[in-house]
């Protein structure tokens, strides 16, 4: 992992809009809107190069964007780019690799923050077999209560079904990552949408020693579908 820091008003970090291009140093994004995005980014002998075609709609998760996170109400803005293409070329140590797969853009904005009985929250993107996508999270409650729920099953048409409450996401394995133990394998279940997977992290290590720590990862999915896709999870202290 890695980051980096920079005011826009020097020249080594900026944005414009159109066209849109998002740069510090020799990291990277730039395109067409996001139907069309080139990537680039290197740090510490690894990088890519990385072209990501839309071949579907933007998604909005919620009601129209309005994405509640509490029942109280406290909510983001956020959509996604579920539908991106990839090929390009990752640097590795013992050199270039040619690769191609499936891509997930997210944005999401707020003003506020995790109400303060909320701990932290577990995410998911997923590619599933069928041709569907689903994102699910859950709100962990500080105190020990049920955490708030919410998953969007995204047709292969862009067609989005909001589910509240009806996610279930349960720990089934943990690891000792960074000195805490975090859980890199769970039970996802839609009943709803006939979904019940086994999610296991592909690496159980990917802690973000970021300036605010976190675990985030590609995972693999068995059970009522084959699924491959991303994990983020925060407030594991």
């Amino acid at each position: 992992s890695g980051e980096r820091f920079a005011r826009g008003d020097i020249p080594v970090a900026g944005v414009t809009a159109d066209p849109f291009a998002a740069w510090i140093d020799d990291w990277s994004m730039q395109g067409d809107g996001f139907d069309a995005l080139s990537l680039k980014a290197y740090e510490n002998g690894v990088g890519y190069d990385l072209t990501l075609t839309a071949e579907g709609p933007l998604v909005l998760h919620g009601e129209d964007g309005f994405s509640v996170k509490a029942a109280s109400g406290q909510a983001s803005h956020y959509y996604s780019q579920p539908f991106y293409d990839v090929d390009g070329t990752l640097t590795l140590p013992e050199g270039e690799v040619a690769v191609t797969g499936e891509g997930w853009l997210d944005r999401e904005w707020s003003s506020q923050l995790l109400e303060e009985d909320q701990a932290g929250w577990d995410w998911f993107s997923l590619h599933l077999g069928d041709g569907n996508r689903l994102m699910a999270f859950q709100v962990r409650s500080a105190s020990g209560g049920e955490p708030f729920t919410y998953a969007s099953w995204i047709e292969p048409d862009g067609t989005t079904t909001a589910h509240y409450g009806a996610l279930t996401l349960e720990p089934l394995e943990e690891s000792r990552v960074d000195g805490r133990d975090v859980p890199t394998t769970w039970r996802l279940a839609l009943p709803e949408r006939g979904v019940d997977l086994t999610v296991e992290a592909v690496n159980p290590m990917a802690w973000q020693a970021t300036l605010f720590p976190y675990w985030e990862g590609p995972v693999v999915g068995t059970g009522s579908h084959a699924a491959r896709g991303y994990l983020e999870m925060t407030g594991y202290e």
